[in-house]
């Protein structure tokens, strides 16, 4: 059986403490957003899980960074990564049954985690290394095709939801919660997808998505 992580270890099973990542907080109802940029042992720590927990109950949704920022950075854009540390799908459209490709695919390593983000919805997390921001958009948007997951998150400076937060997107409270399935590191020669479409090209599955979803920046 997978282990089942709180927050604050998901987050020191992914980053270094001194690592610096970005969490969001996002507010449906008042369009608030909140971006915070700290080290991740700071981010795991008791009174900064707090403030994210009376947030949380506050109505907002909780996300984070998957990949560490620069020394200096105050924003969470491409140019502001300091490294990649993890490459990832979003499966909102037949999430379960895509999982199940994911996890029986000879093209992909067996996931390092994976995220219920609601019911039948998943986000899956690989943890990598010597991978270049380009090279993981590239990557993410290859396995986005081949697996019919979302290519709105493909891009390196993507925020993910944070397990052990509820999912405020919807009118019934659903917890966020993650599973661990492999502590191994990859690299590039590890995904098989070595060929893709162009970059944009989506099956008729994620441009349906896509459409129902053009108002929609964060799952």
């Amino acid at each position: 059986m997978p282990d089942t992580l709180s927050a604050s270890d998901y987050i020191l099973d992914n980053f270094k403490p001194s690592d610096r990542v970005a969490v969001l907080l996002r507010n449906r109802a008042t369009e608030e957003v909140i971006q915070r940029i700290a080290s991740a042992e700071k981010i795991a720590a008791p009174d900064f899980q707090q403030w994210l927990k009376e947030r949380n109950r506050a109505g907002y949704d909780i996300y984070i960074g998957m990949n560490t920022l620069k020394d200096g950075a105050y924003s969470r854009t491409k140019r502001d990564i300091q490294e990649i540390r993890h490459v990832y799908l979003d499966l909102d459209h037949r999430g379960s049954e895509t999982l199940k490709a994911i996890e029986n695919s000879d093209d992909v390593p067996k996931p390092n985690f994976v995220l219920d983000t609601s019911p039948g919805k998943h986000q899956v997390v690989w943890k990598v290394e010597g991978v270049t921001p380009q090279e993981a958009e590239d990557l993410q948007q290859r396995m986005a095709h081949e697996f019919g997951a979302d290519f709105a998150a493909t891009d390196a400076s993507r925020v993910l939801r944070l397990p052990g937060f509820a999912n405020r997107k919807y009118h019934a409270e659903c917890l966020v919660r993650v599973a661990k399935h492999s502590d191994k590191t990859h690299n590039l020669r590890d995904f098989k997808i070595a060929s893709g479409p162009a970059k944009g090209v989506r099956t008729p599955e994620q441009k349906q998505l896509r459409s129902g979803r053009a108002q929609e920046t964060l799952s």
